[in-house]
């Protein structure tokens, strides 16, 4: 999850790297930070309180007792908060260390969560975890962070009931995704001085393989595979999904950051993509 930081640097020749030997060292380095990301993160940063839990929420309209199933859960903030609405949730993480930090914190009633180390690029994985067993599927802030997209889509088509809705949260593809800039300026308008802040993207229709900050000062940077649209839904169609919800959360005016480009100051753009998929026919 992007927490204010954008900073990114391509790799050189990404293509030479298979796609298990980055998902090996994406998980290396996710155990790695996952410890600072759980302190920093606690129960939900200002990206997760006020865009990506409540976007989520709204495209999954829980019903209380429901089964969810959450992919790379994190610490468990969306696990805990499904708990409190009242779903059963298995929530999951390629990253043994994250998942004994979510566990360790607990789950709010009246529903529960069970915590599991599953590869989320894994199809057998996630198939073992019970064809037609979940209501719902979440995907929170992840697939940016991973070297494969299409196993998840064609397993979590088999794991959701007949009617059942996978929703995930992402950067967005287009303006906080791939090659861009943040830009502050300041403009005279009829005597008043006032900021102006803009997005440059530079290359976005060309995937991309890149080392980034998800929170400045973790331990190491961890990769982020930006995909535009055309590729990230691409996937998803191609698992037999259809597309009926969408947002683009922004921050309201007025949040505060003591980063001078924080995403908080961009109120016209939209730094998160929220989408529900349901599986044809």
């Amino acid at each position: 999850m992007s927490d204010e930081a954008t900073t990114s640097e391509p790799i050189a020749g990404p293509t030479v790297q298979t796609a298990e030997g980055l998902n090996a060292e994406t998980r290396r380095i996710w155990n790695t930070n996952a410890a600072f990301w759980d302190e920093r993160m606690g129960d939900g940063n200002q990206f997760q309180r006020l865009l990506v839990g409540p976007a989520t929420e709204r495209l999954l309209e829980l019903q209380p007792g429901e089964e969810v199933l959450e992919i790379a859960c994190g610490n468990g903030v969306m696990a805990r908060r499904l708990a409190a609405l009242g779903a059963r949730v298995l929530a999951t993480d390629f990253s043994a260390v994250f998942v004994e930090r979510a566990r360790a914190r607990g789950a709010p009633g009246p529903g529960s969560v069970e915590y599991r180390v599953v590869d989320a690029t894994s199809e057998a994985e996630l198939l073992a975890l019970g064809e037609g067993r979940f209501d719902a599927v979440v995907c929170n802030m992840a697939l940016m962070d991973m070297a494969e997209i299409a196993p998840l889509f064609r397993a979590v088509r088999q794991l959701l009931k007949p009617g059942g809705r996978f929703v995930f949260a992402l950067q967005h593809p287009c303006f906080n995704s791939g090659l861009f800039r943040m830009t502050a300026e300041e403009e005279d308008v009829s005597g008043e001085i006032v900021d102006v802040f803009a997005v440059k993207v530079i290359d976005y229709i060309h995937p991309r393989t890149q080392k980034g900050l998800g929170i400045v000062g973790q331990p190491e940077p961890h990769y982020y595979f930006h995909r535009p649209l055309t590729v990230l839904l691409g996937a998803c169609f191609a698992a037999g999904f259809v597309m009926d919800g969408i947002e683009e959360p922004v921050f309201p005016p007025g949040e505060t950051s003591p980063r001078a480009l924080s995403w908080v100051h961009f109120t016209n753009i939209p730094p998160v993509l929220a989408v529900r998929v349901r599986p044809m026919g």
